[in-house]
């Protein structure tokens, strides 16, 4: 914030500074077409990269609040596909189907500090539960185990934040729904070149090669010689 404010108050400066070389230049005799052109073309590039300084300042500002945020539910996860009742006991029904499916030693009610179901209630599927653990440590111990969850209609992701939730669903319409993953809050991605990236946000996303690496010429031949001694086979 105090990065913004600098940027906002040293553009109010060299605005300040514009109008008055434009006010002395008004003061000390006419204007010509000629001198008025070359000033709105000074001043147009002023505008423009001030405005260019403030967006950038902006989207960092932005990504510090989102990074902020994901440090926020760094103890949380999202449980999908458990059964829902109207009279449930939510966190019971996390221990009880962690304690079945994947078998985390000394897990408890207490190991779980908050636990609620997210969203409107529908008739189509359970809502996820978002589920805060008691430490870090426990909710990574039932991240990782949550292959035992395989086959049972259950699923663990982690609880992004919205704008990263938009860029992992953008990254998985790119390059495939088992090439991207999360970890950490960060977004994991394996190219077609099988080069492997993360993604915080988009132009980390839009950086990342949307095709493999052409084959040079040496590959090339040798592939083709292979080709051709199959064949004669």
């Amino acid at each position: 914030m105090d990065a913004l404010n600098d940027s906002l108050n040293a553009m109010a400066e060299m605005f300040e500074q514009k109008m008055s070389e434009f006010q002395q230049g008004l003061d000390n005799g006419p204007i010509t077409n000629t001198s008025l052109a070359a000033e709105f073309n000074s001043f147009r590039t002023f505008v423009l990269s001030a405005m260019n300084t403030l967006q950038r300042q902006v989207e960092f500002l932005g990504i510090e609040v989102d990074r902020l945020e994901m440090r926020r539910k760094r103890k949380m996860l999202l449980v999908h596909g458990v059964s829902e009742d109207k009279s449930e006991d939510v966190t019971s029904r996390v221990c009880k189907v962690v304690g079945e499916y994947l078998g985390v030693t000394g897990f408890s009610v207490a190991s779980i500090k908050s636990s609620h179901r997210l969203g409107r209630p529908s008739e189509k599927k359970p809502r996820p539960i978002v589920v805060k653990f008691a430490d870090v440590a426990l909710r990574d111990k039932v991240w990782f185990s949550k292959t035992g969850f395989k086959g049972s209609g259950l699923t663990v992701s982690e609880f992004l934040t919205k704008r990263r939730h938009n860029l992992f669903m953008e990254a998985r319409q790119r390059f495939g729904i088992n090439k991207c993953w999360t970890r950490d809050g960060c977004i994991h991605i394996i190219a077609p070149d099988g080069s492997h990236h993360r993604a915080e946000w988009k132009a980390d996303l839009h950086s990342i090669p949307q095709t493999s690496k052409p084959l040079t010429q040496g590959t090339a031949s040798l592939t083709s010689r292979s080709k051709r001694t199959v064949k004669n086979k």
